[in-house]
């Protein structure tokens, strides 16, 4: 019989979305590296690897021939055309892991969100972040250096179409201070991992304490 603390469960789909400049990377990395049990949702991309990548961590690169093949087949819990190249997650993958208790991280972006959201509604937790203000989005964007007044605005105008739809969302959380935003998101995932209908040694759990 399994002891309360290690109960088997059911793992989770926990997507992150906002705007760029509202610190979705940073909390990302934190998550990866300071909680146990979750692990980044490896995208099929199109496009070439960049110097410093490894495939099959960073991504699984394929030509357009094939992830046209794995569309058609129904491969992809979700899958999107952006720039030019086409990025997708691999049904069987997550499947697999979610059964094992495993827990994935997606950074995608609302239209992602609702089509994943569409297909694993039970095992998707849905997070956005908003950055304090339009104002202090645009001084983190300008202050990085390294985009033109003109990328920056072009940030902004997508920022303000990404805000639009934070009602899609199980939970929005506004972004003020790196750690007090850090600390709720954590404690979102900790709380989804606790729902009833994700652990799945519970019956058997309580049946054994009901001898």
């Amino acid at each position: 019989m399994a002891d309360s603390a290690h109960l088997p469960r059911r793992g989770l789909m926990f997507i992150l979305s906002s705007p760029s400049g509202a610190g979705k990377t940073t909390i990302a990395r934190k998550l990866l590296e300071q909680v146990p049990g979750i692990g980044m949702s490896v995208s099929v991309t199109t496009r070439p690897m960049r110097p410093g990548e490894v495939a099959g961590k960073d991504y699984i690169f394929t030509d357009q021939a094939e992830f046209d093949r794995m569309v058609e087949d129904g491969e992809f819990l979700e899958w999107a055309r952006v720039f030019g190249n086409c990025y997708g997650t691999p049904k069987a993958q997550i499947k697999a892991g979610l059964k094992e208790g495993r827990d994935f991280l997606f950074d995608i972006d609302w239209q992602g969100t609702q089509q994943l959201y569409q297909r694993a509604e039970t095992d998707v937790v849905r997070v956005f972040l908003l950055p304090p203000s339009l104002a202090e989005l645009e001084h983190r964007l300008s202050s990085r250096g390294t985009d033109s007044a003109e990328v920056v605005a072009g940030r902004m105008a997508r920022a303000k179409d990404e805000i639009s739809h934070w009602d899609g969302y199980d939970y929005v959380v506004v972004n003020d201070n790196i750690e007090d935003c850090f600390t709720k998101v954590r404690t979102i995932l900790e709380a989804e991992r606790m729902k009833r209908a994700r652990q799945t040694g519970l019956v058997d759990f309580v049946r054994h304490l009901m001898v």
